[in-house]
């Protein structure tokens, strides 16, 4: 195995890690991949209950993909995560989701062997901590995604609460009201504002199609917005008045809010910095010279010290890291 990672190998092994990640990442893609339209034939056997015998090997793949996303579904764990995917915007199922953090673990078992090629104690412990890492990517990408989709979703709101108000007031009822946000409102505004119109236009009431916003879109103004629509449509009243009102509101709380970020921002961006220059410096150290950081994974006196050291660097990291970004948030 050392002999694998031995530095005249060192091109190869590149090359060869390389290729295997084109192919995983092409492997999902065509995994993937769904037809733009079904033929006759499909949706023939789709409305009337049959299967195709003469089914090719994709088609059964996709079943049993189906299969295991309905099972994994009804689980809490994949509730969540459907729930996730859909605050997101990210065009995956639970399975396929999870199939990704599959990958990416592998990927990142190759990656620690390489980074901890210094003996095969510290490859072994770099590999599992490489793919632990790893594996966590996709949902601290999932979960990136999704606080910006949410953060601009509050920053959309105001404005479109004034929209509302205007509409209202010029003769619009409320559903024509949300459809024209669907239309005008610029995304992420626009594509939540459209799955709740199309929720409506499918049966839903609209009182369950905005509580079905507010889990997508977790909000605390969203939240007021519609405790007031609510409120309007059980006991009546001016909701364009109460529109108003509720956009001036959410209009002075998001500038507070960029206000706070500003002054908090050099913070933050220490907090990040601190974390990440003793991390970067020893990846950089183990790319560069193994060897010198060879003695930290290797058992000395006390036999412990090979895994006191890293933990204890790991956590009190990790305690920094937190302290800094509770210190920094400021709620408003």
């Amino acid at each position: 195995m050392d002999r694998m990672f031995a530095p005249d190998k060192l091109p190869i092994t590149l090359v060869g890690i390389g290729v295997l990640v084109i192919l995983i990442l092409a492997l999902i893609w065509i995994l993937s991949r769904k037809p733009s339209t079904p033929d006759v034939s499909q949706r023939l056997a789709e409305f009337a209950g049959r299967t195709d015998e003469s089914s090719s090997g994709p088609a059964a793949a996709k079943q049993a993909m189906e299969r295991i996303d309905k099972v994994v579904s009804k689980s809490k764990r994949g509730g969540d995560l459907a729930r996730d995917l859909a605050r997101a915007d990210l065009k995956f199922t639970v399975a396929e989701f999870m199939g990704v953090k599959l990958v990416t673990a592998v990927i990142g078992f190759f990656i620690g062997l390489y980074l901890g090629r210094a003996n095969t104690m510290a490859m072994f412990g770099a590999g599992l901590m490489g793919a632990v890492i790893c594996s966590f990517a996709p949902n601290i990408y999932m979960g990136s995604r999704a606080k910006g989709r949410i953060k601009s979703f509050n920053n959309q709101l105001g404005d479109t609460i004034t929209m509302m108000a205007n509409a209202l007031r010029g003769g619009f009822s409320f559903l024509q009201t949300l459809d024209m946000v669907a239309r005008d409102a610029p995304a992420p505004m626009s594509a939540e504002f459209r799955r709740v119109v199309q929720e409506v236009g499918l049966g839903r009431s609209t009182e369950e199609a905005l509580q079905s916003l507010l889990r997508r879109m977790p909000s605390e103004d969203l939240d007021l917005l519609i405790t007031a629509v609510n409120i309007q449509m059980e006991v009546g009243g001016n909701l364009a008045q109460i529109l108003d009102t509720i956009g001036h509101t959410i209009r002075e709380r998001v500038r507070i809010k960029g206000e706070v970020q500003t002054l908090t921002a050099q913070g933050r961006i220490s907090g990040w910095v601190i974390t990440a220059l003793p991390v970067g410096l020893a990846i950089f150290i183990s790319v560069v010279n193994p060897t010198y950081m060879a003695p930290i994974f290797t058992f000395g006196m006390p036999p412990q010290s090979w895994c006191c050291l890293p933990v204890a660097s790991i956590v009190m990291i990790v305690i920094g890291f937190f302290a800094i970004m509770k210190i920094m948030d400021i709620e408003v």
